[in-house]
């Protein structure tokens, strides 16, 4: 039974919090929140205690820590809770500048305590399971990599203007899928994107729709599609085409009905958005994070992941607004 601290009561917090407590192998101990009542109420709904996060990293009956708090603050965290001698979990990036993220690595690495940053994707049942036929040569050797992700609406423009921008935000969950899947490490960055959902997210600095060319030394190329707007819903989908044959992992919809008329077939809608989509993913998550502290498995995806997928992100972000393409 791992014994869990959960800093951050919002969200996230609120789904990271509900799976601890559902799953066998964990117990909630104690929330912690800047928002007190935020705290407070998770915590009296999932019958754990609130408590600052001094006094969960520092507790003695707390073996790890789960960070779902504001980005800026994850780094530091981190090494604090492993510093106590805690595993962590913690929510994607680890810090919006690489440079810190090594240097967070760095500090905590002595410790030789699990850390696991938090990629859920991987864990998603359909795309763990395209992977694995990858690994299998259900394909030969892999050619091309397609990741399609796509918002149903952009979140407010006051996130977006301290997001770190749509390749640092969004598209980092892709940069880690494309590692994942390509099995080489991209060497070369091709980015271009635009204002085409709301004027007001260009005026913050950023785009809302994009897309992203990666080469990797051997020439395998991924291109991943992002945009901030799907009038039909969560879109995630994956195809990788290879020397034997092509897989891919499509949407998943609210239900597998379809009605067949004279006018065509039609199907309900694909799920929402992320917190159902990658509903499973998540749990998944905890399970293999419960492991790695329990029996010594690897973390995966690991801090070193973290940190090569914000290096994409980085490249992508200074690739969009050169118009050059950036060596990684």
């Amino acid at each position: 039974m791992v014994r869990f601290g959960l800093l951050g009561a919002g969200r996230i917090g609120k789904l990271h919090g509900n799976n601890i407590v559902a799953s066998p192998d964990a117990e909630l101990v104690a929330v912690a929140d800047v928002v007190a009542e935020a705290a407070t109420a998770l915590a009296e709904a999932t019958g754990a205690e609130a408590r600052s996060a001094e006094a969960i990293i520092n507790g003695d009956d707390i073996d790890a820590i789960l960070i779902g708090t504001s980005t800026d603050t994850h780094a530091d965290f981190i090494e604090q809770a492993m510093a106590a001698g805690k595993a962590v979990l913690c929510e994607k990036p680890v810090d919006l500048d690489a440079g810190r993220i090594e240097t967070c690595l760095k500090t905590v690495e002595p410790t030789g305590r699990p850390l696991m940053v938090g990629f859920n994707r991987r864990f998603d049942p359909n795309f763990a399971s395209l992977k694995k036929r990858l690994d299998d040569g259900a394909v030969g050797s892999v050619e091309m990599v397609t990741i399609i992700s796509r918002d149903p609406g952009p979140p407010p423009v006051s996130y977006i203007e301290r997001s770190g921008g749509l390749y640092r935000d969004m598209m980092i969950h892709d940069f880690d899928m494309a590692r994942f899947l390509l099995g080489e490490e991209p060497v070369e960055v091709h980015a271009v994107g635009s204002v085409l959902v709301d004027p007001a997210i260009g005026k913050a600095g950023d785009v809302d729709t994009a897309m992203v060319m990666l080469r990797t030394a051997s020439g395998k190329l991924c291109q991943i599609s992002c945009s901030r707007r799907a009038t039909y819903g969560y879109d995630q989908r994956i195809e990788v085409h290879g020397s034997g044959g092509m897989i891919r992992a499509g949407n998943l919809h609210e239900t597998t009905v379809e009605l067949a008329t004279g006018g065509g077939f039609t199907a309900d809608p694909v799920m929402n958005f992320f917190l159902e989509r990658y509903g499973a993913a998540y749990r998944l998550e905890l399970a293999a994070f419960i492991d790695a502290v329990e029996n010594g498995t690897p973390t995966s995806p690991s801090g070193h992941d973290g940190l090569m997928a914000q290096r994409l992100a980085d490249a992508a972000t200074k690739a969009r607004e050169t118009g050059q393409p950036v060596k990684v």
